[in-house]
């Protein structure tokens, strides 16, 4: 099994930034096709949605809402996923799940684990 565990959530006024870090631990497949960590987002009464992703070689997908405001990093040795906020609106309050997935090399299984979440909070 995977585990994701996120930190860095929180209040923050309108303007201000917060970086949200997850670190994976446990069975990881080391050897991959594809390997995929990002951040994904659902405040209330809306769906979960995209914010942002980055493979293993470093490309990277962002929600236009998040385009020139927020930067996904990945630290392939130790295996996390940063995602620094910066320009926050309260439109961006929501609880953040951190997300890794993925098809194993070895097996040709894929994998797609999620973490708890974590709330961030944008007050105007």
């Amino acid at each position: 099994q995977v585990q994701l565990v996120e930190s860095g959530g929180g209040l923050v006024q309108a303007g201000g930034s917060l970086r949200l870090s997850c670190a994976a631990s446990g069975s990881i497949f080391s050897i991959v096709v594809t390997d995929v960590m990002g951040w994904y987002r659902q405040a209330p009464g809306k769906q979960r949605e995209l914010v942002a992703t980055i493979t293993k070689g470093g490309s990277t997908v962002y929600a236009d809402s998040v385009k020139g405001r927020f930067t996904i990093s990945r630290d392939n040795a130790k295996i996390t996923v940063n995602l620094q906020m910066n320009s926050l609106e309260p439109e961006d309050t929501a609880v953040y799940y951190c997300n890794k997935k993925g098809v194993s090399a070895i097996t040709g299984r894929g994998y797609d684990y999620w973490g708890q979440g974590t709330q961030v909070t944008v007050s105007s």
